[in-house]
Parts: C-alpha cells; sequence; structure tokens
C-alpha cells in the first residue's frame, strides 16, 4: 500500500503524477486504505469532518486527499485525544489558513514580480510608479495623481543607491 501523508500528498513510493483531489474511490475501499469502518465514513461525512463528492446515484467517492484527512482525524482522536467537535474546529482552522495562505500568494505574486519604484512628494505622500514606465515618467504620472487628490507638490526626492554606497 503506498503511503500518503497528513495533507494527501505523496509519500515515499507514491506515484507523484496521480490527481490527490480525484473522487475514485468507493466508501470501502477509502475504510480499508484508512483502517476504518465504512461506517465511521459515514458518521464522519454527517458530522462535515470528511465530505466526499457525490456520484448521480448518491453515491459517496473519496480521494486520495480525503483519505489522508480521514487518517489525520484518526489520529487527533486516538493519539491526541481530541473529540470530533475539537477535530472539527480544528479542520475548519487549518482550511481557513490554507484559504489566508493561497490569497497571500496571489496578492504577493501581484506586488513583488520585478520590484517597485517609490517617489515621495513634498507632502510626504510616498506613490508608486507605475510598471512599464520610466522612472521620471512614471513619477510625473504618479505625482500629478497626488496633485489630484492632495494638492500641490513642491519638491520630489528620488533616492537611488549607488554601487560605492552598498558597503557604507
Amino acid at each position: 500500500m503506498t503511503a500518503y501523508r497528513a495533507d494527501g500528498s505523496p509519500g515515499p513510493g507514491a506515484a507523484p503524477d496521480v490527481d490527490q483531489d480525484a473522487p475514485v474511490l468507493v466508501i470501502s475501499q477509502a475504510a480499508t486504505l484508512a483502517g476504518m469502518h465504512p461506517q465511521t465514513l459515514r458518521q464522519y461525512d454527517r458530522l462535515g469532518l470528511v465530505v466526499p463528492r457525490r456520484t448521480a446515484g448518491r453515491g459517496r467517492r473519496y480521494s486520495l486527499r480525503d483519505v489522508a484527512k480521514l487518517l489525520e482525524v484518526q489520529r487527533l482522536s486516538h493519539d491526541e485525544g481530541i473529540n470530533l467537535a475539537g477535530i472539527q474546529r480544528i479542520l475548519a482552522l487549518e482550511s481557513q489558513v490554507e484559504r489566508l495562505e493561497r490569497r497571500i500568494e496571489a496578492l504577493s505574486a501581484r506586488v513583488e514580480p520585478g520590484g517597485r519604484v517609490f517617489a515621495a512628494a513634498a507632502s510626504g505622500d510616498v506613490v508608486v510608479v507605475p510598471r512599464g514606465r520610466s522612472v521620471r515618467r512614471g513619477v510625473e504620472e504618479a505625482l500629478r495623481e497626488t496633485l489630484v487628490e492632495h494638492g500641490e507638490a513642491r519638491a520630489l526626492v528620488i533616492w537611488r543607491p549607488r554601487p560605492d554606497d552598498a558597503g557604507s
């Protein structure tokens, strides 16, 4: 039997090209892989701990990620002594953390690539020079937007580190 980690990713000896989220296992197969009775899986489904996908005929279909989650529920229950309500809360919080991490990655990807150039107006406002613009033209555009929003600016400071200043 192939081992899978708690997050559903393949462990040592597992085929890396297998879709971990594909709902391919019937309840008896998932129960066997998880070392549980099928009735336990039905109870976990009713409680919302591990909810498999359904076929058109309402049959349950588990993925390998679902089996890994079943093993994690079993570990938390047996090894850690956590009740099912506690496990449900832990799983909900872990799911929320995963969603937030994906959101952070998406936002970081929008902000970080290529770096950014900032300019500061005399008012103290810091503006971002738009991507794809020369610094001079980008600063002028950014400051025009600042002027429209905040009134008159009298000076602009652009700081560029010089290679000879790197050691200072």
